[in-house]
């Protein structure tokens, strides 16, 4: 009976192990045709709280959201601090006093990729399986 619990704790132990291991890994992407090659995470983070317009080198930045899910989660608790609601209340407030709005809510990773590989002014995050020769990572988290 002993044994049963104990191979029962170890494959339980195996399974968690698993799932934290396969987690995808969330990667920022630009269209292969702009010239930037990497961005760092508080570059990144002003682009998508509205506080830069943008990139370092000149080019406007639009930023491109994914709906609400684990890659989002994971994107914004990484590069701005932010959880789920803390985002929400900040983009609340200036979407209230006129002075900005969130970035446009993509599906998945490759909504954003096809949109992203069309226009040089896009940025978006991904799963990094999502990329393909038509975009670049410039920062993976």
């Amino acid at each position: 009976m002993k044994t049963n619990a104990l191979i029962g704790s170890l494959l339980a132990v195996a399974l968690g192990t698993a799932a934290v291991t396969a987690r995808a890994q969330v990667v920022v992407i630009i269209s292969s045709k702009n010239p930037i090659s990497k961005l760092t995470p508080d570059q990144v983070s002003q682009i998508f709280l509205g506080q830069a317009k943008t990139f370092y080198s000149g080019g406007q930045a639009v930023p491109l959201d994914q709906s609400e899910g684990p890659a989002r989660r994971e994107f914004y608790e990484k590069v701005t601090g932010k959880s789920p609601a803390q985002l929400k209340a900040y983009w609340s407030k200036l979407t209230f006093s006129g002075n900005a709005q969130p970035p446009q809510a993509l599906s998945d990773s490759h909504a954003v990729v096809k949109q992203v590989a069309e226009n040089p002014k896009f940025i978006g995050y991904v799963d990094k399986a999502a990329v393909d020769s038509s975009v670049k990572v410039v920062l993976a988290l």
